[in-house]
């Protein structure tokens, strides 16, 4: 998970890119699963790995839990993306993507609420 930046970054501005594609052509108002099936067709498109959905396990304790919460989106493994379509960003999901970026090793994600008038006013990058 030790990529040079660039790569990570590369991934971050093909994935805002793909955001405003998808935006622009369907709008607000439908379901995350819609946009979201949508946000990896464009990725995938691209070449890049995507994950939909992706079960990450945990361990507390002597007690392992095997899938203690799924990514909605991962990207070659460096980014995670958070699709929400919500009236507005709460901290419960910046502390979700946080949680998730720490439990996963990955230091660079994104929260993409396509419930918005404008794409940019919907995105939320985030780094550890």
């Amino acid at each position: 998970m030790n990529q040079p930046r660039h790569d990570r970054e590369k991934v971050g501005k093909a994935i805002l890119d793909a955001a405003f594609r998808i935006h622009t052509q369907l709008g607000p108002g439908l379901l995350e699963s819609a946009y979201e099936a949508c946000l990896v067709y464009e990725l995938e498109k691209l070449g890049f790995k995507v994950d939909r959905q992706l079960p990450v396990s945990l361990i507390y304790g002597e007690v392992k839990l095997d899938t203690a919460f799924r990514i909605d989106v991962m990207v070659e493994d460096l980014v995670i993306i958070e699709v929400k379509t919500v009236e507005s960003l709460a901290p419960v999901h910046e502390a979700q993507l946080l949680t998730y970026m720490r439990l996963s090793g990955v230091s660079l994600g994104y929260i993409l609420n396509f419930y918005v008038s404008r794409m940019k006013d919907g995105i939320k990058r985030m780094i550890l």
